[in-house]
Order: structure tokens, then C-alpha cells, then sequence
């Protein structure tokens, strides 16, 4: 299986054009045979939390019917990040599209301090099966969560992917925290982050992939929009830098 991470730099709350530049990542990661890409959090608004009433919508949003047909004729999963609506406020979400699936929400479940000004926490998506793989999601602040991952883990996952927006402070001691999340389960695990600036934050990029002994085995520079594939079955690796962050 082929697990890609999609690093990226967003365009403040203008969802179409984000669209727009995700579709370039994505076809860059069908032409290396991905199975999975998923981007950094909150990835078609960019991390705006002043702006999340406003742009929040739901899994079926007909702006992302692209992605599902994207992952519908090239069998590829897609997991792509807004702000969605629930009966109770706003949720900090991943939609996750899947080949002639209907699509799914995870949404963050614990979230950073300060965000419950503008959020709700969300329900979690237990792990998808996907050729023979478990795979598991965690957005941002859950990967510090030590029980978020020990539910992955019992939950069968063979896969940890995080998407996140991890400034340049707080960088360091995430990379961290996966690769002992990795060794801890023995897991392959990836992280998604932007670069930039978004939130108010100086985004690190760094986007990550650790194998199961949570060695960190490829990473993207702290400048550049691009991707980053891990082949479980093989461990090899891939990393194609697009466009210098402005």
C-alpha cells in the first residue's frame, strides 16, 4: 500500500482555489500510484478559526464531488480538511472520500485549548480498511492525546496519519511524539503539515513519514508545497517538491 502526504500552503479562506491546488497534488500522487493522500488540517480553508462559522459546510458539499470522482476512477482514498456542521456548533474535520464508497467524517475529538471558542469537539472515524491496511486518523492536538493513539492501536490500526498545522515552535516536539507513537505500536505513521503562514502561525512544514520501528525515514523541506509516499509493503520512499511557498 502506498500512503502519500500532501504538504501544502493555504489560501485563507478561498475554498475553490484551495481545491484547485489540491487536485494538482493529488495528480501528482496518482502518477506514483498512491493509495491514500491526505492534507494537513482544515486544508481547503486554511487553520482560520474566526472564519469557521462562516465557511463551515458539510461532507457533501458539491464543491468536493471533484475528489470523489477522482477517487472513484483511480481508486485512491482522499481525505481532505474543513470545518463541518453538527447539531451542536462547528467541528474541525477530515472528509474522507473512497472509491465508490459514500464519503465519511472524522472530526477531531480533542481539541487544542482555545479552539472550543470556535469548536466543538467532533466524533472520531474508527479505522477504514484499505488493502489488507487499518489505517487511522488523528488531527493535530489528538497526536498528544496518549489514549487517542492506544484506541488506534486496539483498534487494529497498521496505519497513523495525522493532519495537522504545526507552527515552527511547536514542530520539534510533534515529530517527536509519532515517532514514539510508532515505535510505541510498532506502526508506519505520517504526518501532513502546511507551509506559510496560516492562523496566525508560521507554518513549519517538515511533513513526515516513520516506520514501524518510528525511525523518521523522509521528510519535507519547511518551504515547499509537495508530497511524500511510503510503500508499506516495501518501506521505500518517494518526496516530489512543487512550488516555493510565498
Amino acid at each position: 500500500m502506498k500512503i502519500c502526504i500532501a504538504q501544502t500552503t493555504p489560501i485563507k479562506g478561498d475554498i475553490q482555489q484551495n481545491i484547485e491546488n489540491h487536485k494538482k497534488l493529488i495528480s501528482l500522487s496518482i502518477q506514483n500510484d498512491a493509495d491514500i493522500i491526505v492534507f494537513p488540517e482544515l486544508s481547503l480553508t486554511g487553520y482560520e478559526p474566526k472564519l469557521a462559522k462562516l465557511l463551515a459546510t458539510t461532507k457533501d458539499d458539491p464543491r468536493i464531488d471533484e475528489f470523489q470522482k477522482l477517487s472513484d476512477s483511480n481508486n485512491i482514498i482522499i481525505g481532505v480538511g474543513l470545518p463541518t456542521k453538527s447539531d451542536v456548533g462547528i467541528c474541525i474535520s477530515m472528509v474522507v472520500l473512497q472509491p465508490q464508497k459514500p464519503r465519511e467524517t472524522y472530526s477531531k475529538k480533542h481539541l487544542h485549548p482555545g479552539e472550543e471558542k470556535y469548536f466543538v469537539p467532533g466524533k472520531n472515524l474508527n479505522p477504514i480498511t484499505f488493502k489488507n491496511n487499518k489505517i487511522a486518523f488523528a488531527i493535530c492536538y489528538e497526536v498528544s492525546i496518549p489514549k487517542h493513539s492506544e484506541h488506534a492501536f486496539k483498534t487494529g490500526a497498521t496505519v497513523y496519519i495525522t493532519s495537522v498545522l504545526n507552527s515552527i515552535n511547536g514542530i520539534d516536539k510533534d515529530i517527536e511524539t509519532i515517532s514514539n507513537i510508532s515505535k510505541t505500536y510498532g506502526i508506519t505513521s505520517v504526518m501532513a503539515n502546511y507551509v506559510g503562514h496560516s492562523g496566525n502561525y508560521d507554518c513549519a512544514g517538515k511533513s513526515s513519514i516513520w516506520n514501524k520501528k518510528g525511525v523518521l525515514i523522509e521528510q519535507l523541506d519547511s518551504t515547499n508545497e509537495g508530497i511524500a509516499i511510503i510503500d508499506t509493503d516495501t518501506q521505500q520512499t518517494f518526496i516530489s517538491q512543487l512550488i516555493s511557498a510565498k
